[in-house]
This record gives C-alpha cells, structure tokens and sequence, in this order.
C-alpha cells in the first residue's frame, strides 16, 4: 500500500483564529455545551480523520500585562478539561482516535497514567496523550509554583513521568489476565510488576490497577519542536505536532527527526510529524480569500499579543505597539514558537501592534485559502515533498470551518488515492499504522 496521509482535527474554542468569536452566528456559549463537541467529533469521524485533539492551558492568558484584561476583553478563552471531554466522546463515537494535552509539570504519573489508561479502555483503544511540560508562570501561580521551571528543568522531569507512565500501563502484561474459573485463579501474579521507582521528582511503587487497553497503551504525542523537544519525541513518543510555515524548513525538520529516530534505533515512520495547518475552503478562491480577510480584519492586536506574551512566557506589553519587536535574548515559554515569531518580525519588519495581529491570526501556523482543489494540491505537495507525514487541521472558525473541509477537501484527497476511503483497523495506533507495542516487561517480547 502507497504511503497515506494522516489527518487530525485540532479543535480550539469557536475556531483557532483569534475573531472566529466576532463572526455572525458564532456562539461561545457552545464552549460549555456537550453537544457542541460531540457533533464536531461525528463530523470529523465521518471524514475519517485518524484523531480528534484538544490542547490545554491550566490558567486564563494573563501575561500580557500581567492582568486579565486583553484575554477577557478580546478573546473566546474558557476551556473545558479536555482529558474529561474525551469520556463524553469516547461514549459518542467508535473509531476516530482522542486526543489530548495534560502537563507533566502540574500533574503526577500515577493519577494521570490511570486516568489516560481508563480512557484507553473506555473507547477501545482509541486515546492520546499529548505530552506538554507547561510554560508559562500564570499557570505556575495556579499550583503554589513560580516562576516556572525553566526549559531543561522541564523536560528532565518530563522524561522522568513519561518513563513512569509507560511503566505503569505496561506494568500488567497482555498475558496477565486469566480469567481461570475452574483454578480459581483470576491473574497471573507474575505477570504483574512492581516498579519501585525513586528518581529525581517521583517515587512511584506501582503496578498500576488496571491491564494493558487493546491498544497496548495509549499513543503518546510531542508538541515541543526545540532541540531538546526534538530529542524527547524521538526518544519516546509516537508523533509530534509541530509549527513549520516554510516547505524547505520543514523539510529539514522532518530530516533532523529521521535522524534523530535513527539514533534512538527506531524506525522511519515510527514517528508522525503532523504540522498545523488552518484552511480556509470555499468553492471559489475568491470567496476563500474574502472569508480569511474579514477575519483577519476584525483581530484585535491585544488579542494576538496576549496569546503570544502566554506562548513566550513574556511581558510584551512593556514595549511600544508601534515599533519593532525588541531583540529579547531569552524567552522562558515555547522556545520554538518564540523563533518563529521573532524571525518573522525581523523579516517583514512588523511593528509589535502588526504582530499581535498576524499572531492572533495564524499562531505561526501555515494558512491557506482557497478551493478544494487548491487546498489538496499544497497539502499534497507538502506530504509528497517529505515534509510531514499528514496534517493537523486547525479549522479557523467552526462548526463551519470543519464541515467545509470534511464535504469538500476529504473526497478530494480521497480521489487522488491520498487518504482512506474508510477506517481499516479500530484503534488510533491502526489509524496511524503503528505497531501495538509489547509490554516493557515482557521477556518475549
């Protein structure tokens, strides 16, 4: 079979561009309502998209001045516990694979591996985690911690609850269970194992109190596109989701990850590397064109700044609008997305007012406009070109954004043998053609 393209539906608020609340008919009141989420859930397993995903934040952006009020005044902010809205999709669908972030910073392996395990249960093998060490000191404030750990601090506790997590939901082995009536023995106590870790941020008994999911274990997704975030995806997750507005740059990115996979001992293709791309599709270009504008019009450049202060874990509102992003050495928050930025400051010569404003638009993520046909050609030529193994989708405004794309881009890849036609297997590790992994504590596997 030709290499396939992976799709996933990233799902932000009323839409992932920052005026998608300022369109006519959109309804933030949706952000509380079940419904909402479940009818974009069934619209993207009808596309047959192979994940549904929900980032997080653990406070409300308030960097930007070090108050509330530019994300209050002019953004849709409230967020749901996304890892408690996969329960009520797991229940509203049965084959699109769940996504989610959760913090290693502000959570512990235990509770959370049970929590994502249950998950994995629950929908048949269908759950993600997306790995985040968080960045940013509101969210520090929130849990008696500030300021923020910084960056390499971050992910050597990340890799120690990762490790730990792993551990936990390999802990039983796929063997472990009996179910042996007539012996009176329900499971094998061999196959069952403590971990008795002591390490540098847990201590961690274990085993954990559930078996392995059909799955294996829950896949397990990176976000960071620094070095030190490269390193960690390569070392131990299954895909990463990552910001490249440039071909040739993703390009090497995607280079640089084989590399990196080559010298953890893994395989090409053992990794997804799914860049975010926010599409605007109309049946005209024109009226594409003309939807993104309007858009992009009604941004408030607080609204943009006040994401990127969050993004950057940085006081921007200590700079004058209307002049150029200063040279700011050192940023405490995403180190990647700060590169981007700063670069694409440097290169078109924004002032901090036109930055929040293309930043509340894009997030430094690709955008496109225009029709079906023109959509699928870039998004082919871009997977055709090896620089990513399929997309995040990051619908600008939505339902509407969702639903254009499923009715109209999806049968265009479809047609041109890009993308399935139907699901082939039941789990998000079959959707993303990984293989189910062994328990680490297996001796045959």
């Amino acid at each position: 079979m030709s290499r396939q393209l992976h799709l996933g539906a990233f799902i932000m608020g009323v839409g992932h561009h920052a005026a998608a609340w300022r369109l006519p008919g959109a309804d933030p009141a949706n952000l509380t309502r079940p419904g909402y989420f479940t009818a974009l859930a069934q619209t993207a397993e009808r596309g047959k998209f192979d994940y549904l995903f929900f980032a997080d934040r653990l406070a409300l952006s308030d960097r930007y001045g070090n108050n509330l009020d530019a994300s209050v005044r002019y953004l849709a902010g409230p967020r749901l516990d996304p890892v408690a809205l996969l329960g009520l999709l797991a229940g509203a669908t049965s084959r699109i694979g769940l996504a989610a972030t959760a913090s290693t910073t502000f959570n512990d392996p235990f509770n959370l591996a049970r929590r994502f395990a249950t998950l994995d249960h629950l929908s048949e093998g269908r759950i993600g985690w997306n790995v985040v060490t968080s960045t940013n000191d509101g969210e520090a404030l929130n849990f008696g911690a500030e300021p923020i750990l910084e960056h390499e601090a971050r992910y050597r506790r990340a890799r120690e609850f990762v490790g730990l997590a792993l551990d936990l939901w390999d802990s039983w082995e796929d063997g472990a269970l009996l179910h042996d009536a007539a012996s009176g023995q329900f499971a094998d106590p061999a196959q069952v194992h403590y971990l008795d870790h002591q390490g540098e941020h847990f201590s961690v008994r274990g085993p954990l109190n559930l078996p392995r999911s059909p799955q294996g274990r829950p896949v397990l997704i990176q976000a960071g596109s620094s070095s030190t975030g490269q390193d960690f995806a390569a070392e131990l997750a299954d895909v990463i989701f990552t910001a490249q507005p440039d071909l040739g740059q993703a390009q090497a990115f995607y280079q640089r990850v084989q590399q990196r996979l080559r010298e953890q001992g893994r395989a090409e293709g053992a990794l997804k590397i799914m860049p975010g791309v926010m599409p605007f599709v109309a049946a005209r270009q024109a009226e594409a064109e003309a939807r993104f504008a309007e858009l992009e019009a009604n941004v408030h450049p607080l609204a943009g700044l006040a994401l990127l202060s969050d993004s950057m874990n940085h006081d921007l509102s200590q700079y004058p609008l209307d002049e150029p992003l200063p040279e700011v050495r050192e940023v405490r928050g995403n180190q990647s997305r700060f590169k981007l930025v700063q670069a694409l400051s440097q290169r078109e010569g924004l002032t901090l007012r036109q930055l929040g404003q293309r930043f509340g638009g894009s997030r430094s993520h690709r955008v496109l406009a225009g029709t079906p046909s023109q959509v699928a050609d870039d998004l082919q030529h871009w997977f055709e070109s090896r620089a990513c193994d399929g997309f995040n989708i990051m619908p600008p405004y939505l339902p509407e954004g969702l639903d254009s794309f499923v009715a109209l881009v999806v049968p265009e890849l479809q047609r041109r043998g890009l993308f399935r036609q139907q699901y082939q297997g039941s789990t998000l590790r079959e959707h993303l053609g990984l293989a189910r992994p062994p328990s680490r504590f297996s001796t045959s596997g």
